[in-house]
């Protein structure tokens, strides 16, 4: 009897309408308490259980599996079962896919390497689901098992080869999740420096995964004192080969911990203006304002000279100058400079805008705006466009005359003399 005959023969044998309508309870149970759940939880912080419906986490597939499984073993004494076998099989794939995708998603929310491998492992576990479900599942594990390989003295099968990576990677989903609400529960509730908390988050999931890998390693049989002598010659190789990426590693908490730099602080590094969007163990990210990024590693910001400018003062400095007619009253002009970068939203009033006469120039009296403004991560050339625009609209409003430059040009003539020549 192949595997069809078998499927077509239990599917004759169960009463199918009695399982459905048990399926449906199932489910509609596990439908409710996942809402009743989703309507008392804290919506501000993402959630392994829940997604954005209260169906669209990990909590509706493993509460509709608890209930099936427990109907399955409840109908069997009385009657074979097909329709449950398979839902408990499907629904089974669905609750560790939902875990896995949830608990990454929730760790790594913007990494596009995680959204691929949750693709690879929702494709193996529907594999795995379909083996079960067809019957033959314990004839491919026994085909894996007999497949050997030697290491040394040691031989292993490609059987054990998927426990042992389905060991670690369970294992190592459970560190992360404890790593992330952790830092969701705790850490971001006590600690409310930024760069503190990404300091505190780092360290935390670094001690976690390294406990975890370890505790993985020793339930798949490999002897941690082993990783004693590869320490030593990881440590040789760190001294070394390795000794820029180790120090930018160390610099990197070496800022976090001194918080002499911290997220959002404005910085010039060798030239290089900006505001610190990110800091991360290798490397530190600052934005300028026109949205170029600079990738400067961690060593620079703690052997180089690193100009921090929020720290030095909130407010920046802008200034713009501007020629009027040799005959303009100064103090009107005076007037109508400083009206016009007042009138814009993002210059300060304290200190107040400053205007002086800087310069005596062929054309006319120059003069020097200058203002303040304390978000210079929005733009400043924005800012500089705006003023400028205000005050040519009040100049022009009050009839001050902005002049064009005046050359006069000497053209000589056989005779030896010269023609003046005004041109405007």
């Amino acid at each position: 009897m192949d595997i069809f005959d078998r499927l077509r023969v239990d599917f004759e044998q169960s009463s199918t309408w009695q399982e459905l309508a048990v399926l449906v309870i199932c489910i509609g149970l596990a439908w409710l308490l996942t809402r009743s759940f989703y309507h008392h939880r804290d919506v501000g912080k993402p959630s392994v259980w829940f997604g954005k419906t209260a169906w669209g986490g990990a909590l509706f597939p493993l509460l509709a599996l608890l209930f099936t499984a427990a109907a399955r073993m409840l109908v069997e004494h009385y009657q074979p079962v097909f329709l449950l076998r398979l839902a408990v099989q499907i629904l089974l794939s669905l609750a560790v896919i939902r875990m896995v995708a949830r608990v990454l998603a929730k760790t790594f929310p913007n990494s596009t390497l995680v959204r691929l491998i949750e693709r690879i492992f929702s494709w193996l576990a529907w594999g795995v689901a379909v083996l079960g479900i067809l019957g033959v599942l314990p004839q491919v594990m026994a085909q894996l098992d007999s497949v050997q390989f030697a290491f040394g003295k040691t031989s292993i099968s490609v059987l054990e080869l998927f426990q042992g990576a389905i060991s670690v990677g369970m294992v190592m989903l459970v560190v992360l999740w404890i790593s992330t609400t952790f830092e969701q529960r705790v850490i971001d509730d006590m600690v409310k420096d930024l760069s503190m908390r990404k300091m505190a988050v780092n360290l935390t999931r670094m001690l976690l995964i390294t406990i975890g890998l370890l505790v993985a390693l020793s339930l798949v049989g490999v002897d941690l004192t082993a990783l004693s002598v590869l320490g030593g010659a990881f440590g040789v190789g760190l001294g070394f080969g390795m000794q820029k990426i180790a120090s930018n590693y160390v610099s990197g908490f070496l800022v976090l911990i001194e918080r002499a730099l911290r997220i959002g602080d404005n910085v010039r590094v060798d030239g290089f203006e900006g505001r610190i969007t990110d800091i991360r163990t290798r490397y530190t990210v600052i934005r300028a304002s026109n949205g170029r990024e600079s990738i400067v590693p961690n060593e620079t910001l703690i052997t180089q000279r690193v100009e921090n400018l929020t720290d030095a003062d909130q407010k920046f400095n802008l200034a713009t100058q501007i020629v009027v007619g040799a005959d303009s009253d100064v103090a009107q002009v005076r007037e109508v400079l400083k009206n016009a970068a007042l009138a814009q939203d993002r210059v300060l009033a304290k200190p107040e805008p400053s205007v002086f006469l800087v310069n005596f120039a062929p054309d006319g009296l120059e003069f020097s705006l200058s203002f303040y403004i304390n978000d210079p991560m929005n733009g400043q050339a924005n800012v500089k466009s705006a003023v400028n625009i205000a005050v040519l609209e009040g100049l022009r409003a009050a009839k001050i005359d902005i002049p064009f430059p005046q050359r006069v040009l000497h053209i000589p003539n056989n005779g030896g003399g010269a023609i003046p020549a005004s041109q405007g």
